[in-house]
């Protein structure tokens, strides 16, 4: 595995694998991890899933699509995912150079469940993008060839948060000035979490813009946040996505196996759709890790009626960002 791919799935388990401590059935890239509760979860106060109207016990679930704008093939993967299959949400990045597309889709589907996946890296091998802002207002952005940086931990370690914070401000501002009305924010690989600085930033951005953060209970409990969110705040209880360790025959069972044993409260599956055609291939040229195959995978599981029987089966209720967004709005 080359250090990028290494790097990239390390995040990813880092920042976005965290499944009940409920679990009992353990598959490759499921991880159990048992955490107390935090960020508006106080004892004596209401969890999310009973604060948006719903039992304690209810099993809530956001399936949600990455990277919309990234690629034409990304993007058209995921709207047919969105208007006929169970993905019910995604995000967009704005620097990249499918953009406008996504933005045009969002102005044309004012219903549908868009938010901003904030973009402080560019990880792949031949194809990259710089941020929104001009080069001299976030240097400390760029690596040495002028984009920015391919890891989140190099990000993390150079970036200058201040900048960072001019730099997501201004991809909000960009999609608005599109004609979005962005649902919530999250952030490309994790990088506004990983250190107290860029988390601040990233919640000075959420509570500006009255919009949810994508944070998890996992998250809400570093030291690092200590301090930081308020009960108002909205923390879900976990993220679901899958890793390089599972093997492409075992792709239907660990989604099928991850819905079957899903926790109580709200769930987010992060998963990453596109078509496995020449333009996803160049994109990810040496890089099979949340490649054009991988992402083909997801599509196939998430269009399936597999999907929406395993889903029914299980009484697993589909919910959205805007719903939770509400929230912040009563």
């Amino acid at each position: 595995m080359s250090p990028v791919r290494l790097t990239r799935a390390t995040a990813k388990s880092v920042c976005v694998i965290v499944v009940a401590a409920t679990l009992t059935l353990m598959v490759p890239g499921l991880t159990r991890v048992a955490r107390k509760p935090a960020g508006g979860h106080q004892h004596g106060q209401p969890s999310l899933a009973e604060r948006l109207g719903y039992p304690k016990t209810a099993k809530l679930l956001i399936i949600h699509a990455d990277d919309l704008g990234l690629a034409h093939s990304v993007d058209a993967a995921s709207w047919k995912a969105l208007e006929t299959g169970s993905v019910n949400s995604a995000s967009v990045m704005v620097p990249c150079p499918w953009f406008s597309e996504a933005a045009e889709y969002a102005q044309a589907h004012p219903d549908a469940d868009l938010g901003l996946h904030l973009v402080l890296t560019s990880e792949w091998a031949a194809y990259h993008w710089g941020p929104v802002l001009s080069i001299g207002r976030v240097r400390s952005l760029l690596n040495r060839d002028g984009y920015l940086y391919p890891t989140e931990e190099e990000a993390a370690k150079h970036i200058d948060p201040a900048e960072a914070e001019l730099e997501i401000r201004a991809q909000v501002e960009r999609a608005l000035a599109f004609g979005m009305r962005p649902t919530h924010l999250d952030s490309h690989m994790g990088t506004l979490i990983q250190n107290r600085p860029l988390l601040e930033v990233y919640l000075r951005a959420g509570h500006d813009y009255h919009l949810p953060l994508r944070l998890t209970r996992e998250v809400a409990d570093r030291p690092e946040a200590a301090g930081l969110l308020t009960p108002s705040d909205i923390v879900i209880d976990r993220e679901i996505t899958i890793t390089p360790d599972v093997q492409a025959s075992g792709w239907a069972d660990f989604y099928r196996t991850s819905l079957k044993t899903l926790g109580a409260g709200v769930t987010e599956f992060v998963i990453h759709l596109a078509y496995d055609d020449s333009e996803m291939r160049a994109i990810t040229v040496n890089h099979p890790d949340w490649g054009a195959a991988w992402r083909r995978r997801d599509y196939d599981f998430f269009t399936s009626e597999e999907c929406r029987k395993v889903l029914q089966e299980n009484g697993i209720k589909l919910i959205t960002w805007r719903e939770i967004g509400r929230l912040l709005k009563n």
